[in-house]
């Protein structure tokens, strides 16, 4: 399958692949169709080590 690159320069949901024309418009379409998806992983931003992680110093 071959992808067009018509519109490859334009900002692109990752969640639906909705196309825009601008980032303002991505970041409204995100904050009102997909609210619930950024609430939810919103917390996710703490990275710690994984069980078993060895830091080597």
């Amino acid at each position: 399958m071959v992808l067009p690159l018509v519109d490859e320069h334009k900002p692109k949901c990752y969640l639906c692949h909705k196309g825009f024309e601008n980032i303002e418009e991505l970041r409204e379409h995100q904050n009102s169709a997909h609210r619930d998806f950024f609430e939810k992983n919103e917390k996710q931003n703490v990275r710690e080590p994984a069980p078993g992680d060895v830091t080597v110093f």
